[in-house]
């Protein structure tokens, strides 16, 4: 009996490994995509703004995001905690929860039509699963000032050269 006990054990062990892996790569591959079609909104953790933004208007933005922890990662946690040590199975978790969050903060910025956002902060936190002391998921929230500038009117501009008036956009 303690054969076909430990032979299941095992099957689950591997078909997380692979379900957590797969998982993890699909998300990955969304993260770097969006990622790409959101550098134009860059995120700067300074509290002041440029004089050169004003007029502007601003609002605030958040992205949270809760991931779970699979079952090969707590297990492999479980054995590195005996010896000590980086954990490194966590190290992906939490990397992919910060990254979905600002791609989240950044998304929200984008419906507003920000050009920047400032003051980006983050918090992070463990949420314990069921009655053990592991952890169960990663809750991330990210935050900070979306900044939407205002058009300024082009200013007019003299050619001396030539005598004649050119309006320039900034």
């Amino acid at each position: 009996m303690d054969l076909v006990n430990l032979t299941i054990f095992v099957v689950l062990l591997v078909a997380g490994f692979i379900s957590g892996q797969l998982v993890e790569q699909n998300h990955y591959r969304s993260i770097r995509k969006r990622e790409s079609l959101l550098r134009n909104i860059p995120l700067i953790a300074s509290r002041k703004l440029p004089a050169s933004f004003e007029p502007c208007r601003t609002e605030l933005v958040t992205g949270n995001v809760v991931i779970s922890v699979d079952f090969f990662k707590k297990f492999v946690a479980g054995l590195r905690n005996l010896i000590g040590g980086r954990v490194t199975s966590y190290e992906s978790l939490i990397d992919r929860a910060r990254r979905e969050a600002l791609l989240r903060m950044r998304e929200e910025a984008k419906t507003l039509g920000a050009n920047y956002v400032f003051n980006v902060k983050m918090e992070t936190t463990s949420i314990p699963s069921g009655r053990s002391e592991g952890i169960g998921a990663i809750d991330v929230l990210a935050y900070g000032t979306a900044v939407i500038q205002e058009r300024r009117e082009a200013p007019v501009q003299t050619d001396t050269s030539s005598g004649m008036m050119n309006f320039r956009p900034r």
